[in-house]
């Protein structure tokens, strides 16, 4: 087996076990909940990530590696290392404030240092890092479009009500901080 792919693997089941422990630990508590405003997302996202994932990988061209563009596959897990470690700062940063549920506290306070002063949601930065590193791994065009398209599209659906719960909670501050900043790419979007 290639070590690419190994290496492609390995990092598929970090992630996998690292956004396991994310939605076992980091739900927002009830008692200190000002607003939750979901709407179906994280659900949404699982179901476009494992969906997109599986077929993905079952299109893939694993079997055949020996054709594989080196440097694309190298770049695949450039982005996915890239990616968890743009995530899990940004995690860090937000410290208890992070939930993977859309919600604020009452005592919630807006995050704009850090990786938050160049980007509004570098948490799905880091994840669209890391499903577009995934989608390079697999070897097609197709299995790239299937993982990294639907994906982009629920991380988006995602934000949209992420963006309205935060300006509903913090108004102008909020309104103010969106001039100053990326939505999720630097100098890009």
């Amino acid at each position: 087996m290639p070590l690419l792919l190994i290496i492609s693997i390995c990092l598929s089941f970090l992630f996998l076990l690292s956004e396991l422990f994310l939605a076992l630990t980091k739900h927002s508590a009830k008692k200190t909940t000002f607003k939750k405003k979901d709407k179906g997302s994280l659900l949404i996202l699982w179901i476009v990530i494992g969906l997109s994932l599986t077929t993905g990988f079952n299109l893939a061209k694993f079997h055949d590696w020996r054709n594989v563009n080196f440097l694309v596959a190298s770049a695949g897990i450039f982005l996915i290392l890239a990616g968890l470690a743009i995530r899990w700062i940004a995690i860090l940063q937000l410290k208890k404030a992070f939930t993977v549920n859309v919600a604020v506290s009452v005592d919630h306070v807006l995050k704009t240092d850090g990786l938050y002063c160049i980007v509004r949601h570098p948490g799905y930065l880091g994840l669209i890092l890391i499903m577009t590193g995934e989608a390079l791994t697999m070897n097609t065009l197709v299995s790239f479009i299937i993982v990294s398209v639907p994906i982009l599209m629920a991380i988006l659906y995602r934000i949209y009500f992420e963006e309205k719960l935060l300006e509903e909670f913090f108004g102008d501050t909020y309104r103010n901080y969106k001039l100053n900043t990326w939505r999720i790419i630097p100098y890009i979007y």
